[in-house]
């Protein structure tokens, strides 16, 4: 029987205290991964070592996606891109990791990407669908308000959005206009405007996707869903506003794999010839290490991980190669330290943990253990 089924809360509390060597006061890490085919959550407490210890399954609904956390770490957001779109609040357990459903409240529209600002007072949302933004309120005990406070039109195919560490700019990839969307963010209103200029444009079929800041919050680093390119942004500290500065290649030239072209939105029912996708680059996550000296990003269609080194400046990316990981990997992540990276599969069942050599950002395979259907998100929290 998996310890993830109809594990007694004294038996699961031994097993926990016995993995962390009964050192109850020691930091922990947990890994929480949703999985939209079993609209569930899967959480594992991560030893130190980097092996998961499975803990337990929260039921959500069906097409449950992106997970977003709290700054201060009491909370976990998840969306659910099925009718009725909602998004679940979760207080996460200081001492033991878990999750109790706090609430379900409404969201306007199927969001991929939802994110908290640095206060954990406001909710983002990216609708690649409805190509659209959205801001909704955080009550102090986690509840998300039901009605958004705005609703701004973006281009086509909104992919994702993050706010950056002086939670002052705001951006918006939009993968089907190959643009970026700027703005500025009045926290004490809780308000979005668009910056000057309102939008950064890209090359035609970069099809920008996911993005991450570096943790300086000097550089951003934009990933190209149907190129597999990592292009570097230098973000103006006084302006918000985004400056190119050179693209890198995640794939080797022999891939064999073409550019992609955008997709249909999850569920969607549109009509026409269906297009053979099965040499299309198909890039979707990117994270960067706590210390900023490695980026990494996975695509779907070769089931990789691939990496790149970071100049000491953060302006230039040096690709690593890439690392064989679970099959059709939307999501993966880095733990808090920058020691270890997680990856699920959209076509997988099993969670793979990877350790980072800190001294040349290579991947070695610690160990696989069971996951769920259709996963495609991976958070970390590391409490005290």
């Amino acid at each position: 029987m998996s310890i993830f089924s109809k594990v007694g809360r004294p038996v699961l509390a031994a097993a926990l205290a016995s993995a962390a060597g009964g050192a109850a006061a020691q930091a922990a890490t947990y890994v929480y991964v949703s999985n939209s085919d079993d609209g569930e959550i899967r959480s594992y407490r991560m030893s130190e070592s980097g092996e998961l210890l499975p803990l337990e399954l929260i039921a959500t609904a069906k097409m449950l996606m992106p997970l977003a956390i709290s700054p201060d770490r009491r909370f976990l957001f998840a969306g659910v891109r099925s009718k009725p779109y909602s998004v679940y609040t979760f207080a996460i357990d200081p001492t033991s990791g878990r999750l109790d459903r706090v609430a379900v409240s409404p969201l306007h529209e199927s969001f991929p990407f939802i994110a908290v600002d640095t206060t954990g007072r406001y909710l983002f949302g990216a609708s690649y669908s409805a190509h659209l933004l959205t801001v909704n309120a955080i009550g102090p005990d986690g509840r998300v308000a039901p009605e958004p406070t705005q609703v701004i039109p973006v281009g086509r195919h909104a992919h994702a959005v993050r706010i950056d560490a002086g939670n002052r700019f705001l951006f918006v990839p939009t993968l089907g206009t190959d643009q970026i969307f700027q703005f500025t963010f009045d926290a004490a209103r809780g308000v979005l405007a668009s910056n000057t200029p309102a939008v950064v444009q890209m090359e035609p079929g970069a099809g920008p996707r996911h993005f991450v800041f570096a943790p300086d919050n000097r550089h951003v680093y934009v990933l190209s869903e149907l190129l597999a390119t990592v292009t570097t942004y230098r973000l103006d500290a006084a302006s918000g506003r985004l400056e190119p500065l050179g693209s890198a290649a995640a794939l080797p030239s022999d891939s064999g794999l073409r550019p992609g072209a955008a997709r249909a939105p999850t569920n969607s029912q549109a009509a026409g010839p269906v297009r053979d996708t099965s040499s299309d680059i198909w890039a979707a996550d990117i994270h960067a290490t706590p210390d900023g000296r490695f980026v990494y990003v996975s695509e779907r269609t070769s089931s990789v991980i691939a990496g790149f080194a970071v100049s000491e400046d953060g302006a230039t990316l040096r690709p690593l190669g890439t690392t064989p990981t679970e099959r059709q990997p939307r999501g993966f992540n880095i733990d808090p330290t920058g020691r270890f990276l997680v990856a699920c599969g959209e076509k997988s069942d099993t969670v793979t943990s990877y350790a980072i050599d800190p001294t040349n950002g290579s991947l070695r395979r610690v160990g696989t253990w069971p996951g769920g259907h259709g996963a495609n998100w991976v958070e970390f929290v590391r409490l005290p």
